[in-house]
């Protein structure tokens, strides 16, 4: 740790950006050499600007109402409502994989988050991990004399797509995710894909194969149809839950003989979540994965400014309800109205009312038909 004062206007900036790259790590010496830098910084801004600067809360709120956010919109990176609202109102200070967050998500500087505060360090790497490794174990991916660092460096040797993951993390995963967790999810997912004999093969139509995907929706057995279908089209589907620590909705990724796998958490128990986030990796399988991205992770509650995110989206709500069938649909239309144009569309009921709730921010009308529950139940009758 080579850390010198600070006397110059030039030590000052290479200061925070030492602090900057410091962030999310888990050894002792760096979050040793990140308290004395936050030292140095705070006594050369003190020397440099007497005025009382702004505290992580007035710099987040800055923020917030610069680009239009809710308290709401900041659950996915501080954690739950109470604890923003902690956060906000200064009676905690933000984490280190918070601050991270914030960084990197909502664009707030560093410096304005650092301060002259004592902040929490990050979140224990090892008990993240462990918890998902308890999960695994559990669920029958990890053996009993196994450990998670042995799972995980035969999973890089064998399978890219793990070996990837950490160069092709895209804008839409969390940056509070535990890595070794979501690696551990990815590994498990490809050990499941492997055992499945399929055929590869090339969509030559992948409009006309979604639409055919989203109208299996309108089945009252589409989850005894839907790994069927996708597994004509040379598609494997992995249903794998939640991981602690990896805020992960979805996955794109390739099987070590390059057949697509999408991979699916079912972290909201939704019809309309289900149905949008399979839309939304089924594109990023035909337009997106190659030799050179073999992974594509999505917390889907980030926003991303990607190009490939944008047109994931928009494949998926043209694949659900197409653009003619929905330009009617406004805020003031009718239930009945929003029910006839998932007829139209030929999809579920809960298509149209999770789209209409999203596109408008209402997330209080149509509750009961968005299927909330409906989906691990009717996914673990069909043994997918």
């Amino acid at each position: 740790m080579k850390v010198r004062p600070i006397r110059t206007q030039e030590d000052h900036q290479s200061a925070l950006k030492r602090a900057e790259e410091l962030f999310g790590h888990d050894s002792q010496k760096d979050r040793d050499e990140l308290e004395v830098l936050q030292a140095l910084i705070e006594r050369w801004e003190r020397s440099q600007h007497p005025v009382e600067s702004a505290t992580p809360a007035q710099a987040i709120k800055f923020r917030m109402a610069q680009v239009g956010l809710s308290q709401r919109d900041l659950i996915p990176y501080l954690g739950s409502k109470s604890r923003v609202s902690e956060i906000l109102n200064g009676q905690r200070q933000p984490t280190v994989d918070q601050i991270r967050a914030l960084h990197q998500h909502l664009d707030v500087p560093i410096a304005s988050l650092i301060g002259s505060f004592k902040h929490e360090p990050a979140a224990g790497t090892s008990s993240t991990s462990m918890a998902a490794e308890g999960r695994l174990r559990k669920l029958g991916v990890i053996k009993a004399k196994d450990s998670l660092a042995g799972f995980l460096s035969r999973s890089r040797a064998s399978t890219p797509a793990v070996a990837m993951l950490r160069k092709t993390r895209t804008e839409r995963t969390n940056a509070k995710t535990n890595l070794a967790a979501l690696e551990a999810w990815c590994a498990a997912v490809l050990m499941r894909a492997e055992k499945i004999k399929i055929d590869k093969r090339n969509i030559k139509d992948p409009e006309k194969a979604a639409r055919r995907v989203a109208q299996i929706s309108m089945f009252s057995d589409w989850n005894h149809r839907i790994a069927s279908e996708l597994h004509k089209m040379g598609i494997i589907l992995v249903i794998l839950e939640h991981m602690p620590g990896t805020f992960l909705d979805g996955a794109a990724m390739c099987r070590s003989d390059g057949v697509p796998v999408i991979a699916l958490t079912l972290r909201y128990d939704r019809l309309d979540n289900f149905w949008f986030t399979l839309l939304h990796e089924f594109a990023h399988v035909v337009c997106h994965l190659s030799p050179d991205r073999q992974v594509i992770l999505d917390d889907l509650d980030m926003a991303s400014s990607e190009v490939i995110e944008a047109e994931a989206d928009s494949f998926a709500l043209n694949a659900l309800i197409p653009p003619s069938m929905w330009k009617r649909i406004d805020k003031d239309s009718s239930t009945e109205e929003v029910l006839a144009a998932a007829q139209q569309a030929g999809v579920h009921p809960a298509v149209a009312a999770g789209r209409w709730r999203f596109q408008h921010s209402d997330y209080r009308r149509f509750s009961k038909l968005i299927g909330r529950g409906e989906v691990k139940h009717a996914l673990i009758a069909a043994r997918v």
